[in-house]
This record gives C-alpha cells, sequence and structure tokens, in this order.
C-alpha cells in the first residue's frame, strides 16, 4: 500500500517517526515534505498529498501539522478527500468505518508521537464498513457535487 505523507514545520517530528513507522511495517510511503523546521504553509504540502490521493498514486493519506486543523481543511478542499482531523485511536478506527475517509491529520503538538503511532495504526487497520454508511458517504459526495 502507497501512502501519501505531508507535514508542514510544526508537524515535521511527528511526521517523520510516522514515516519510520510505516516503512518498518511494509507500508510505501511518499513523503511530499517538509524536511525541515524552517517556516512554510501548511496549504503547499496538503495540496501535495491530497492530489497524490486524489490522482489514485496513493490510497491514502496521512496529514500533520501542530494541531492539524489547517491542514486537514486544506486537504479537504479536494473533491473526492474526505480527511479527519484525529486525536483518538476510537475516532481514528470509526472515521475509516463509516466515513471512508482516505485522508487523516493529526497535531504534533496536541497528539504526540506515541499516541500519533497508535492513531496511525487504528486508521490503518480498520475497514470501510459499506451499507448504510455508504448511504451516507454518497451524499457526502453528492453536496460536495454539487456545491463546486
Amino acid at each position: 500500500m502507497k501512502i501519501a505523507l505531508a507535514c508542514d514545520h510544526g508537524g515535521l517530528n511527528l511526521k517523520n517517526a510516522i514515516k519510520n513507522h510505516l516503512e518498518k511495517k511494509g507500508y510505501e510511503v511518499l513523503d511530499f515534505g517538509t524536511d525541515t523546521t524552517d517556516s512554510v504553509d501548511y496549504p503547499d504540502f496538503a495540496y501535495k498529498a491530497a492530489k497524490s490521493v486524489v490522482d489514485k498514486e496513493s490510497e491514502c493519506g496521512i496529514l500533520v501539522c501542530g494541531t492539524g486543523i489547517g491542514i486537514g481543511i486544506a486537504a479537504n478542499k479536494f473533491k473526492g478527500i474526505r480527511c479527519a482531523t484525529l486525536g483518538d485511536t476510537f475516532s481514528a478506527r470509526m472515521t475509516k468505518a463509516h466515513n471512508d475517509a482516505n485522508m487523516i491529520a493529526l497535531g504534533e503538538r496536541v497528539t504526540g508521537i506515541g499516541l500519533g503511532l497508535d492513531i496511525v495504526d487504528a486508521y490503518l487497520n480498520s475497514s470501510f464498513e459499506g451499507g448504510r454508511h455508504q448511504l451516507r458517504v454518497d451524499k457526502i459526495t453528492e453536496i460536495e457535487s454539487n456545491n463546486l
């Protein structure tokens, strides 16, 4: 599985920990940066990772900034992206199972590395349940299509 990964300067340490964690588990990681703690604009990096998911170059994406909020909002501007900002493992499982989220966003300053890795694992080890949840995802897609 290919996973798009990106961060801004506020998420660099967690992004690097996630990358190492995923590679040890055998995932292929497409790292869209940033690679330094120099101040950068998170929308630029959200764009690269979200485009990789939309273009099906990656199967899903993981984003990191200080809180996970801004980078997640930026990713959600792409048609076809369902990115959830997460801070716990239950929500990580549910966003995949019920919302078929194809991206997640984490906040290094609020989550930390240990919990961040647990959230990533919970998300990746979950599956979309379909059924009544597919109907809801379809409604989200319809809203998105009607408001572009």
